[in-house]
């Protein structure tokens, strides 16, 4: 009798065990299953309206959008202005444009984005005077190749050809190599650098394909340049204008037919040296604007239900700022990052729900909303040097940015994320993550952006990075990029709502289980 009522007892004492276990199990799946495609998209349809501008960093419409999220946490029950709620973190930034670029020679003005352009340089605004222009072949010294020997370009506008110069069979003789071009030929610096350095007080490159060069960079050069503020310093001039300008121009301002007197294409080297001087007047002024603005980030934490593990933070990152208008036209941002962003506003309502009801988190979870992303990672920037919840006890940050729509490599399958960051810092990480797609969405997890050599670069360009710099593991969830990505075609009728909420339920359910487990995940050795 003993015997049986002690079989009974151990099998009662494992079903109870297999009980907990599965309700552990059920839970997840039970909020995992809050996050559906009809909210998902009624909250889209609200950031990504034009009501927001297209959420430009330190705008209105940015700032229209940064209330919407507060507010939507204190309607889910959060506290307004609270480290255990829902707050603002408001961050500085300086704002830079350059507005004008007129060049003047000999009483004729050559005018920015139509005649010239020129790059934005910190503290090289006002206005300069030259009394020579010289010209200097391709503006290169290297090895027994030597554009400025014999040349006096002292205080002097210098003017140089882009690239480096080929051979008739279009071999460089700097490079050597019929394929592959010298640096010279790719950054400009270099030849910046180089006309400083032998006095100049400005370079002009001429561009060969100014008609079409200029068209593609045109928004870039218009638009305004930001920078985070930690302290303020005296900026002075470091370096010295740099101008693009095309061939016509050029040859106004020389006097010459440069293809003919040059002989470029057809000699070896540039005959600089036939028109090396011009005594010209000439003046260069550049204006730009410059102020100080704000930006905020909104930070909603769900505190853990554990006395010991709720001072470990799960974060879950988006950035919801964009770019704004351009030309006159709204980028509502619906994938970029608008599929993050109500995103993680969803997941942070299943978090929120679960612990309404006594199920929640045994780590707290931090859902961190940042701008300033499209002008620089500024927000996640700020919020690691000014940490809000101390960076120490910050277990991961899962990122989500732009996984609403298909790529070209994977247009016949929307089953899919790009995953990147998850093996960099911790095995543990990228293990939990692969263990809990099994479960749950059963998504391909594809690597190929994951992989150090990958030209793209993505693993620094999201604002995860600033966490992995801080050697905080990281997942960065991502579809790729697509035709409508940084264009006015970015809006949510176009988004794929079942996979945006497949990836959604992922992350979630990768959260839910580094909030829960008993240990901490560990860093690599």
């Amino acid at each position: 009798m003993k015997k049986v009522l002690g079989i009974i007892c151990v099998c009662a004492a494992l079903s109870t065990s297999a009980q907990k276990m599965l309700d552990e199990h059920d839970k997840r799946y039970t909020y995992m299953n809050t996050i559906t495609v009809k909210e998902l998209k009624e909250q889209l349809f609200v950031l990504a309206a034009d009501d927001f501008e297209g959420r430009e960093t330190s705008k209105p419409g940015q700032k229209k959008a940064a209330a919407y999220l507060e507010s939507y946490y204190e309607s889910l029950g959060l506290k307004k202005g609270s480290m255990t709620g829902v707050q603002q973190q408001s961050f500085p930034l300086r704002k830079r444009k350059l507005t004008s670029t007129i060049l003047t020679v000999n009483g004729k003005n050559y005018e920015s984005s139509k005649d010239i352009f020129s790059l934005d340089g910190e503290g090289l605004e006002g206005t300069k005077t030259f009394s020579r222009i010289v010209f200097a072949g391709y503006g290169i010294t290297q090895g027994r190749y030597n554009d400025y020997a014999g040349l006096d370009v002292k205080d002097a506008l210098v003017v140089v050809m882009d690239g480096e110069p080929k051979t008739k069979k279009g071999k460089s003789l700097i490079s050597g190599d019929t394929e592959q071009l010298s640096d010279w030929s790719y950054d400009p610096g270099l030849k910046v650098a180089l006309a400083q350095e032998n006095g100049a007080k400005a370079i002009v490159v001429i561009r060969r394909d100014y008609a079409t060069f200029l068209p593609r960079v045109k928004f870039w050069l218009e638009s305004e340049k930001m920078e985070l503020i930690e302290d303020m310093d005296v900026v002075s001039a470091s370096g010295i204008p740099l101008i693009f300008t095309n061939e016509k121009s050029a040859n106004e301002w020389l006097n010459v037919d440069l293809v003919k007197v040059t002989g470029i294409g057809k000699k070896k080297k540039i005959k600089s040296k036939n028109i090396a001087t011009v005594n010209a007047s000439v003046s260069l002024n550049v204006n730009v604007t410059d102020e100080i603005v704000s930006s905020e980030n909104v930070l909603a934490f769900i505190e853990g239900s554990d006395a010991t593990l709720k001072n470990e933070i799960v974060v879950i990152s988006a950035h919801y700022d964009h770019i704004g208008i351009v030309n006159g036209e709204i980028n509502n941002g619906a994938d970029d990052d608008g599929s993050g962003t109500v995103s993680a506003m969803e997941i942070g309502e299943a978090f929120i729900q679960a612990k309404k009801e006594g199920n929640g988190p045994k780590r707290s979870v931090l859902i961190l909303h940042v701008s300033g992303e499209e002008k620089g990672l500024f927000g996640s920037d700020y919020y690691t040097r000014h940490p809000v919840y101390p960076l120490e006890n910050t277990v991961c940050d899962l990122n989500i940015d732009m996984i609403g729509r298909l790529d070209e490599a994977h247009k016949d399958n929307e089953k899919y994320v790009y995953l990147i960051g998850s093996d960099r810092l911790s095995m543990d990480l990228h293990n939990i993550s692969e263990e809990v797609n099994k479960q749950t969405s059963n998504l391909s997890l594809d690597y190929t952006f994951n992989a150090e050599d990958d030209p793209n670069q993505f693993y620094y360009r999201s604002d995860h990075y600033n966490f992995a710099k801080n050697n905080i593991p990281v997942i960065f969830y991502f579809s790729g990029v697509h035709e409508d990505y940084h264009k006015p075609g970015d809006d949510p009728e176009k988004i794929l709502y079942d996979k945006m909420c497949s990836i959604a339920q992922l992350v979630f359910s990768t959260a839910w289980e580094l909030a829960n487990q008993p240990e901490r995940i560990k860093l690599k050795n």
